[in-house]
């Protein structure tokens, strides 16, 4: 079941869900809206047989993602629930301007907190800027018995590319 604005209010205001920065106006009827923090990992290539990143810090004035160029950023908030799991989707406008945000990995485990590492692509020349909204946090209930998951990325706040640098590791 997914937790309403009101529930996801009430849930934040007792602490078994977590956005920090908190702003109660990107609080949306079943979601919350993220931005994306000013710190993003441009993939430029492969060392050694692993891909390799550079950091860029996007000016206030933007920064324009080049077309079929695959980007990590995180989420500006610290985002995590002890009692839910929770799903990072890109924003509807964002899509409409031909990004691919969360490409794959959508899905957050309960009891994560962090930053969390979104995967992004652009299908044509776009500007992103520093804090802009970009995408949505749904929280879902949780039914049964949950078991410990080992949670690879959890621990990091900034964009992790893959730990896993062949699938066969995964």
């Amino acid at each position: 079941m997914v937790l309403t604005a009101s529930e996801i209010q009430k849930r934040r205001n007792e602490g078994s869900i977590t956005i920090e920065p908190f702003n109660a106006e990107q609080v949306k009827s079943c979601s919350y809206a993220y931005r994306l923090n000013p710190i993003i990992r441009e993939y430029v290539g492969h060392e050694d047989g692993k891909p390799k990143y550079q950091d860029i810090e996007i000016p206030d004035t933007g920064y324009t993602l080049k077309p079929n160029q695959m980007y990590l950023g995180t989420t500006d908030e610290k985002i995590g629930s002890d009692c839910c799991a929770m799903s990072l989707v890109g924003l509807a406008a964002c899509g409409k301007l031909g990004l691919f945000v969360q490409v794959d990995a959508d899905l957050g485990h309960t009891t994560s907190c962090h930053r969390w590492t979104l995967e992004i692509v652009a299908t044509r020349p776009t500007i992103v800027y520093p804090k802009m909204l970009f995408g949505l946090v749904s929280f879902y209930e949780n039914k049964g018995v949950l078991k410990p998951d080992v949670m690879r990325y959890a621990k990091f706040d900034s964009p992790q590319e893959s730990l896993s640098h062949n699938l066969k590791e995964a």
